[in-house]
């Protein structure tokens, strides 16, 4: 009996700390947000800095533990900032807008429609200013659509032209004896060049001279435009590095003053029309979203389906930045099912991955369509497996400056037979047939297992090409003309016949809206990413994300996304369909 008791006690007691933490979480919580509250005051201005990783789709995080202790790493939604700034040119308490950042976060198309965003902004006559200790083309692309641009007078303006590097290991491979032996289609596949090759093939820089020139044109034109001068004026001063100090930027008006903070600061306060004595009331993006200007509000019962495919494809279930078919499909699923939804809208910011989770997306895609319009944006990237999902809506738009195409198909898997002859290594098999043991990392690949990998991966890109072709209502001959694994920009992509028009992720849900007859329709978003009870309060929670604040503290952000392309890469299985290599411009 007495051990009975103390049993009963002892489970008591856990479930009465179980109770006392969850009040206290409940505490915590509340104090938090009361802590936190935002008001926008009158005559504020709004500062854009957009140094926070910038998602197309970025939903509040529904783990509480990663709030409360600030363990999540920075994200802010793509579509939550333009929102915002729509909601600020009609908001009397804005006065005007202060671009502030020493670089943005995001890709060119997502730039892009940020500043396209803000050009609208300016049409309520409110004032929009830029300033930075120093512009990367990145941050100055954007606040060239400001009125004013200023800069530190100890600062500079790296504006060059755009460019990208790709590393080769075809000798290194030889001299460490591990080689990553490839099976593909196309000529412009180049995702697995590096390992075939100590140089680029004349191929690969076609197609990255095209693509580079095609985006950069559409950087220079909209430069032009705003700082009122020619195209050929903007790529002379990127050519001659004629904005590399203040004083020549401003005298080739790239910039029109250079100033210290306090001063820009006052400046801001002029135009808000207080005193240099007063405080600026000055309010972040994030600070403005919080108080639900992120949203555009409707009171519709008609609703629109926005479903995000962001990140690398693999098969599986997908989180917020990784694509999945498990989570696309109920989504979908979802959306198909919901009278009050009479379109979707798929956002597509993707370059690729797994062929087989790609075509089982596509499957259901196209089980949607015959039920409801589907309409496809493309952000900065929907290439190959990003392109397979999106081949067969009804229309896709894509943004200038998207990436996309690459319809090609690969294989890679590594091989350590030099290495581990060179370290006196010696793997031996026993198998009950001719085939049974398909493949060994410590023994050369054999002509049989190439022919059947290889015919794995022709059936893909027959399968790939019949998919375009389908979908863009084309010949399978035309689709391999512009296929071969090459990729394109949305200008080009549109030139041959891959997309049907230029737009934003606006300009397709208002397109399918109209192929849906509805006029007045709110949005939902898709897919709902939740945190289970049992993975809050698991420990093991708390070492990942440490785990990924430590090393992105200790690698900086630049390397720790090299570290996880590197850890995403030696992690592929199966047959991808995936972007040509992991591209970074400059």
């Amino acid at each position: 009996m007495k051990f009975l008791r103390e049993l009963l006690a002892a489970i008591l007691g856990v479930f009465i700390a179980v109770g006392l933490m969850f009040v206290i979480l409940v505490v915590i919580i509340s104090a938090s947000t009361e802590d936190t509250a935002v008001s926008v005051k009158n005559n504020s201005v709004l500062e854009l800095n957009l140094e926070s990783q910038i998602l197309d789709y970025a939903p509040k995080s529904s783990d509480p533990f990663a709030e409360i202790f600030d363990m999540e790493e920075g994200k802010i939604g793509l579509q939550e900032i333009l929102n915002a700034i729509e909601n600020a040119e009609t908001d009397d308490k804005i006065k005007g807008i202060n671009i502030n950042t020493l670089f943005v976060n995001a890709g060119t198309a997502q730039i892009q429609a940020i500043r396209d965003k803000l050009l609208d902004f300016k049409k309520s006559g409110k004032f929009i200013t830029a300033y930075a200790d120093y512009y990367l083309q990145s941050n100055y692309y954007l606040s060239s659509v400001a009125d004013s641009i200023f800069v530190n007078p100890v600062g500079e303006v790296d504006f060059r032209g755009l460019s990208t590097e790709i590393l080769y290991y075809k000798d290194l491979q030889e001299k460490s004896g591990v080689k990553m032996e490839v099976i593909r289609h196309g000529k412009y596949k180049s995702a697995v060049e590096p390992f075939l090759a100590n140089e680029m093939s004349e191929a690969n820089r076609e197609q990255v001279s095209s693509f580079l020139n095609s985006i950069w044109n559409e950087i220079v034109v909209d430069i032009a435009e705003s700082r009122n001068k020619t195209e050929e004026e903007i790529n002379a001063i990127a050519d001659d590095l004629l904005a590399r100090t203040p004083q020549l930027a401003i005298e080739n008006n790239m910039i029109d003053g250079e100033l210290y903070n306090d001063e820009y600061t006052d400046k801001l306060k002029s135009l808000v029309g207080i005193e240099k004595d007063k405080k600026l009331n000055s309010l972040s993006i994030s600070d403005y979203i919080s108080t639900g200007k992120g949203r555009i509000k409707s009171s519709a019962s008609d609703k629109i389906a926005i479903i995000y495919a962001q990140g690398e494809i693999i098969y599986g279930k997908g989180t917020l930045e990784v694509v999945g078919q498990e989570k696309i499909i109920e989504a979908l699923t979802k959306a198909r099912k919901d009278d009050k939804i009479k379109a979707i809208v798929l956002r597509v910011n993707s370059p690729g991955g797994s062929a087989l989770a790609s075509d089982l997306m596509w499957r259901e895609l196209e089980l949607t369509k015959k039920e409801k319009p589907l309409v496809v944006s493309m952000g900065n990237y929907a290439a190959s497996g990003g392109y397979y999902i999106a081949c067969n809506a009804n229309e896709i738009f894509a943004e200038p400056t998207t990436i996309t195409g690459s319809i090609g198909v690969f294989g890679i898997i590594p091989n350590f037979s030099e290495l581990t002859k060179k370290i006196g290594v010696n793997a031996e098999q026993v198998g009950t047939n001719k085939n049974s043991f398909a493949y060994s990392p410590f023994k050369p690949m054999t002509d049989e297992f190439y022919k059947v990998a290889k015919e794995g991966v022709e059936g893909i890109y027959k399968t790939f090409v019949s998919r375009v072709a389908q979908g863009r209502n084309m010949t399978e001959a035309k689709v391999d003309s512009i296929a071969q694994g090459r990729v394109w920009t949305g200008v080009e992509a549109l030139e041959n016949g891959l997309v049907d028009k230029l737009g934003s992720l606006n300009d397709a849900v208002n397109r399918a809206a109209e192929l849906a007859d509805i006029t007045d329709f709110g949005i939902t978003n898709y897919p709902r990413y939740k945190t289970d009870f049992k993975d809050a309060f698991n420990p093991l929670s708390f070492i990942r994300m440490s785990k990924e604040s430590i090393l992105k503290e200790e690698l900086g952000v630049e390397n720790y996304q090299i570290y996880k392309n590197i850890k995403a890469f030696s992690t592929l299985k199966g047959v991808q369909a995936r972007m040509p290599f992991e591209l970074k411009i400059k």
